[in-house]
C-alpha cells in the first residue's frame, strides 16, 4: 500500500457538498474505504445578520472544489471522473508520454499546501465563529442584547479583531461609551 496524497476535485457551483456526500457513498458502496482518507469541503464559520436576525453560515474557502486524502487507483479515478453527479474531475495538469501524446493527470498538493489548508480548518473548529458586521462608524444602531437592550446609539468605532463595536447610548441624558460585542448590535 502507498502513501495517500491530497488531491483537489472540480466541482459544480454551490454543489461541493453535495459532491461529497455522493462521493463518499459511491467510496463505500465500491468497497474503497482503505483507499481513501479524508474527503473535506473546506469551510469557515461567520455569524451574518440578515432582517436583524442572527444566524450562523459556513462560508466556503475554496468555491467549487472539494479535497480528497487517497491513494489513487484507476477504479477511484474512474468513480471521482464519471460516477459522482456535480464533480467534473481533478485539478490536474499537462504530462507528455512517449513523445508526443498528452495526457491529464491529477496533481497531488505540496505538503505545505495541506497543513496551511487543515490548520485553517483546524482553527475554524476551534475558533468560535468569526462574526460579521453590517454597520459602518457613524452609522445608528439598535443594542439587541445585555443591560442596554432596547437602546438606540451610534457607532463611535469598530474593533474587528476583537469582535467588538463602541457605541455611544444617551442614559439618563447623558452621552455614554459603551463596548459591545458584534451580536448585540443591529443595524437601526
Amino acid at each position: 500500500m502507498g502513501e495517500m496524497k491530497w488531491y483537489v476535485l472540480r466541482t459544480a457551483g454551490t454543489k461541493e457538498k453535495k459532491a461529497k456526500e455522493y462521493l463518499e457513498k459511491e467510496i463505500e458502496r465500491s468497497g474503497l474505504q482503505d483507499e481513501v482518507g479524508q474527503v473535506l469541503v473546506p469551510v469557515k464559520k461567520e455569524i451574518v445578520t440578515q432582517k436583524g436576525k442572527r444566524k450562523a453560515v459556513d462560508k466556503l474557502l475554496f468555491p467549487g472544489y472539494v479535497l480528497i486524502q487517497a491513494e489513487l487507483s484507476a477504479k477511484l479515478e474512474n468513480i471521482i471522473r464519471n460516477l459522482v453527479p456535480g464533480m467534473s474531475g481533478f485539478l490536474t495538469e499537462k504530462k507528455t508520454t512517449n513523445g508526443t501524446q498528452v495526457e491529464r493527470v491529477p496533481v497531488p498538493l505540496r505538503d505545505e499546501e495541506v497543513q496551511r489548508i487543515l490548520g485553517n480548518q483546524d482553527e475554524n473548529i476551534d475558533a468560535a465563529a468569526e462574526t460579521l458586521v453590517n454597520c459602518s462608524v457613524g452609522d445608528s444602531v439598535k443594542i439587541t442584547d445585555g443591560p442596554f437592550s432596547g437602546f438606540d446609539g451610534t457607532v463611535e468605532e469598530i474593533l474587528e479583531d476583537r469582535s467588538k463595536i463602541k457605541v455611544i447610548v444617551e442614559i439618563f441624558g447623558r452621552k455614554t461609551l459603551v463596548e459591545l460585542s458584534f451580536t448585540q448590535v443591529t443595524k437601526a
